[in-house]
């Protein structure tokens, strides 16, 4: 009901109460009744001008209240979930190795990585997103570390199962490549496959293609820039050492990727890729010229029983690097693990096997080791591990170690 209607009900209520008399009263007589009504009349002329002013007043509020709300639709109103979030991990480790030749034994403490994701969405169907490193907590002139660019590019979702993303990102091969935040995997060190013969951390400049179904299968196509590996001195023929982290790097020569993967049985999935580098030194003549790479991965989780491995495989062309017998290189490693929870947190022991033939006589070598991490949550881990690394040349054998290593790392 409106207030101006009560308001006039009241009224006639208070005019009504007023007639009424109980029995016991005297009568009035019709003079007095006159003067009742006029009395009231007076008073109801009095509401109808306060309800007058009032709903003037009202007209008003409403008037601000849209003026209000336009200039709101202008503005960004803060929701309950910002559009951009950061994120980021980190690393410490200290290292105890003892080599055969004891000028290269190690003993040291790193703080090995520290790392910052922003991402931002723009859109449901159009985000940012990148990685800033620190690596060796110290950069500039004469300091270990390096500041580095990972990732930043911009995903694109054209379908429900189709995006394109173009930018700098990483290469989508190996087990570790994308995915190599320290809660998520064994051991103090990454592998050593995915550090000699695929360069990991490996990012490139392009655009790229992916796809996923229903069934559990996905794959992506990449074109991007391509590796600037060396042909001369010490890093010859040394893969890791043709990163260019796309840094004023040289495009002369494209790479293409591809990478088909399957994770429709619970537990199990399988990757692999393709690599082609149409000229992995980016100098025509030189001796290097094509470069080819084929990866597979697989793993299996049974419970808290897991197994993983990888195998990975460059082939070269050119006269130089088949003259320096690294045309062919290969790494493989296979690694089994048991996780089992406790009331103070999840432990995880592992032993890993690792055969490497890179371009370098010194990394041509095998590798045991086995460990434990600790997870007190879900982000964060403890880790120790021991290695034991053997040449395979005699001119090398100066550089077998034994040794532990400790680790921290975390990811939020």
């Amino acid at each position: 009901m409106r207030t101006k209607e009560v308001l006039l009900i009241a009224a006639l209520s208070v005019a009504c109460s007023a007639m009424a008399t109980p029995a016991f009263a005297q009568t009035p007589d019709i003079d007095e009744i006159w003067a009742i009504v006029q009395q009231q009349q007076r008073e109801i002329d009095a509401l109808k001008t306060e309800l007058a002013i009032a709903d003037e007043q009202l007209a008003d509020a409403n008037l601000k209240i849209e003026a209000t709300g336009d200039y709101l639709e202008t503005v960004v109103v803060p929701t309950g979930e910002s559009k951009t979030q950061i994120r980021g991990y980190g690393e410490l480790h200290y290292n105890n190795l003892n080599a055969q030749d004891s000028a290269r034994d190690l003993e040291q403490i790193d703080w090995h990585r520290f790392v910052l994701f922003f991402g931002h969405e723009f859109s449901d169907k159009i985000n940012f997103f990148s990685e800033l490193e620190v690596e060796h907590s110290l950069a500039g002139d004469g300091a270990p570390g390096e500041v580095e660019l990972e990732q930043a590019y911009v995903d694109f979702a054209l379908t429900d199962n189709l995006s394109v993303k173009t930018g700098l990102f990483l290469i989508p091969v190996g087990t570790t490549n994308e995915t190599h935040e320290p809660p998520t995997f064994y051991g103090v060190e990454r592998n050593s496959v995915e550090n000699v013969i695929l360069p990991s951390t490996w990012w490139e400049a392009g655009a790229a293609l992916s796809g996923h179904f229903a069934n559990g299968l996905s794959w992506d196509a990449a074109l991007h820039s391509g590796l600037a590996i060396p042909t001369t001195g010490g890093s010859a023929f040394r893969v890791r050492s043709g990163r260019q982290k796309v840094a004023e790097a040289i495009a002369s020569d494209a790479a293409y990727t591809v990478r088909l993967r399957y994770t429709g049985v619970p537990g199990f999935n399988v990757s692999a890729s393709y690599q082609y580098q149409t000229d992995a030194s980016q100098i025509a003549g030189d001796g290097l010229d094509a470069g080819k790479l084929f990866t597979v991965n697989a793993g299996y989780d049974v419970g808290p029983f897991s197994i993983k491995g990888l195998y990975a495989r460059w082939d070269f062309d050119g006269v130089a690097v088949e003259a320096a017998d690294a045309d062919t290189q290969t790494g493989w490693y296979v690694e089994p693990s048991y996780r089992f929870s406790t009331l103070r947190g999840d432990w995880g022991i592992y032993g890993r096997r690792e055969d490497v033939e890179g371009g370098r006589t010194q990394d041509h070598f095998t590798q045991t080791e086995f460990g434990l991490n600790y997870w007190p949550v879900d982000n964060i881990v403890f880790k120790i591990d021991f290695r034991q690394r053997d040449h395979e040349l005699t001119s090398e054998a100066g550089r077998d170690f034994d040794g532990f290593d400790l680790g921290f790392g975390y990811q939020f």
